[in-house]
């Protein structure tokens, strides 16, 4: 099977139960500047954002039920140019005033875990491992994930348990 051409991500949807809030920290805590805002019957639903140092484009939409639902768990991960710049954005939240995790070290890579939007969507922060090669795209296991144990091991494939009809 031949894949598709695509294009990265192209925006990240939050639904929130507040939009102007929302688009508030988003812009205190990581820096997105609003570049669209949408209406609906005469009311404010949400927000466009982009990031001025390359992070992905953020839509923010008003939705509280599913802003409800979607809390709490990880919504979302974003990446962060090297470890440096993880220690640099800890550094940057203690300055806002914005709890986080800690760094540390996991079997692919460095995050900064524990960050989390006025909707408790939390978000966390990934660099690659600067000891793996950056092309590096051999499939791997990762065993006890999220743990102080967590471990990788090299795979020839990956099995999905679908057949190539599927």
């Amino acid at each position: 099977m031949t894949a598709p051409a695509l294009n990265g991500i192209h925006h990240l949807k939050v639904h929130v139960s507040d939009a102007r809030r929302s688009a508030r920290w988003y812009r205190r805590v990581l820096g997105y500047q609003p570049s669209l805002e949408f209406y609906e019957d005469g009311q404010l639903v949400g927000f466009g954002m982009n990031h001025p140092a390359g992070g992905t484009t953020l839509t923010i939409r008003l939705d509280p039920e599913l802003a409800r639902q979607t809390s709490a768990g990880v919504y979302f991960e974003m990446g962060v140019h090297g470890e440096a710049g993880l220690y640099d954005l800890a550094e940057h939240l203690d300055r806002v005033r914005e709890p986080h995790g800690p760094v540390v070290r996991t079997p692919i890579g460095w995050i900064l875990p524990g960050v989390y939007d006025p909707d408790r969507h939390q978000m966390r922060f990934y660099v690659s491992d600067p000891a793996r090669e950056p092309d590096d795209h051999r499939p791997r296991r990762i065993h006890q994930a999220g743990t102080a144990q967590a471990h990788t091991e090299p795979l020839t494939v990956i099995d999905l348990g679908l057949d190539d009809a599927t």
